[in-house]
């Protein structure tokens, strides 16, 4: 368990410290000392701990507390595996759950990053928030530039590998939709306050989070956008591709059906034909004509 109190900056305490303090106090802890550290902190919760059950980021009002949960992926690893964190939070503390010491590492990333580092539970909220989403941005413009690489080939006519390439990406980006979803809906209810556990001034962070949520959100429905032209453009290519191939094996058709003709009708071997005995080099120059008059043709309609 480390504990942080609330001073403006995160300053690190002791438990034997805690009763010394007047200010909010942050908790870190792992589920195996989830209910220790609920008492500690003086927070009452009326229900189960279980990281694994984890999937989806919200909040509920308990009679006591808030009690939330956050699911986040792993930049590298979208589609894989997340960070799983519970949350509680009363008029006074926050309890933070993380079996990963994910949590941690952002707290430490904000001592290093931020001169003030949270002054209050709700401007340290906004610090802890705004720091897993603070490379969102940049992983969005990754993916906006692998849609533009994607058109540029198609426009060129390099589609291998093209599905391969784009599904990934419309997957990772339909994750990104919901998770950005969940992160604006937990941060008005975090605003409405049905417990009353924040100061009226104070509302503004959770605000702000919805705000850059709601722009993650509307950057990567773009995105989805963009991509959904892209495969099109894709479509269309593939299509145009298939009907030249239509195309030219039609003109082939067309000009050896005349030849079947001929073969068909000097094949039938009729004893009163003229051209039994002395015709198949005619017919074999009339099949030459045949062809080079068609292929002809078809070079001036620009369809060979």
């Amino acid at each position: 368990m480390t504990i942080f109190a609330l001073k403006g900056s995160l300053e690190e305490i002791t438990p034997a410290q805690l009763s010394e303090q007047t200010c909010s106090a942050v908790f870190i802890t792992d589920s195996a000392h989830a209910e220790e550290t609920l008492r500690t902190a003086n927070i009452t919760y009326e229900g189960v701990i279980s990281l694994r059950d984890v999937v989806f980021c919200k909040i509920e009002s308990q009679p006591f507390c808030l009690a939330g949960t956050l699911s986040i992926p792993k930049l590298l690893d979208i589609k894989g595996s997340r960070h799983r964190i519970q949350f509680f939070i009363d008029n006074k503390n926050m309890v933070i759950i993380d079996d990963e010491e994910f949590s941690l590492r952002l707290v430490q990333r904000i001592q290093r990053s931020r001169h003030n580092q949270g002054e209050s539970r709700e401007h340290f909220i906004y610090n802890f928030f705004s720091e897993f989403m603070l490379s969102d941005t940049e992983l969005l413009a990754e993916h906006e530039q692998k849609l533009m690489e994607l058109e540029e080939n198609v426009n060129d006519g390099k589609t291998d590998d093209f599905l391969e390439t784009i599904t990934p990406i419309r997957k990772e980006l339909l994750i990104l939709r919901s998770y950005y979803d969940e992160i604006m809906d937990l941060g008005r209810e975090l605003e409405e306050d049905e417990n009353g556990f924040f100061e009226k001034k104070q509302k503004k962070y959770f605000g702000t989070i919805s705000d850059r949520a709601d722009r993650l959100m509307g950057r990567t429905v773009h995105l989805l956008e963009y991509a959904t032209q892209v495969r099109d453009a894709y479509q269309s290519h593939v299509n145009a591709q298939q009907n030249k191939n239509m195309e030219f094996l039609t003109v082939i058709s067309t000009i050896f059906f005349p030849l079947t003709l001929i073969t068909g009708w000097y094949g039938m071997n009729f004893q009163n034909m003229p051209e039994l005995k002395e015709g198949y080099p005619g017919v074999i120059a009339l099949s030459v004509i045949v062809v080079i008059v068609c292929i002809i043709f078809f070079k001036r309609k620009k369809m060979l």
